[in-house]
């Protein structure tokens, strides 16, 4: 998975009732935390930067994931738009060339 980003673009994974994909995405986080094999980077932008803000129910994970060396990318004109530019509490605020650029770079990329 060295070679893999993850596409984040929902405040949680999948079509369900809000606490429900919160679990799912801390699960999902968690256990990719504890994979010997981890994605080169994540990329969060449109309500998926809701997960990297203050009050996020997955920061711990995401914390975890960065500590171990993911890369974190956060939109900044999604952070913008919902008025969180002050709230981030883990990656580094980027733009669509930075998503664009770890596309190019990766041999897989997942979206969830």
């Amino acid at each position: 998975m060295k070679d893999t980003i993850i596409l984040v673009t929902n405040n949680g994974m999948g079509k369900a009732d809000l606490a429900l994909q919160h679990k799912l995405a801390a699960k999902y986080f968690e256990l990719l935390t504890e994979n010997t094999h981890l994605p080169a980077a994540i990329c969060f932008y449109a309500d998926g930067v809701k997960l990297t803000v203050t009050g996020s129910p997955v920061l711990a994970q995401l914390k975890a994931l960065e500590e171990k060396g993911v890369r974190l990318i956060l939109c900044s004109t999604c952070l913008d738009y919902y008025g969180l530019n002050d709230q981030a509490q883990v990656g580094i605020v980027g733009g669509m060339t930075d998503i664009i650029e770890a596309q190019t770079k990766a041999s897989k990329v997942i979206s969830i």
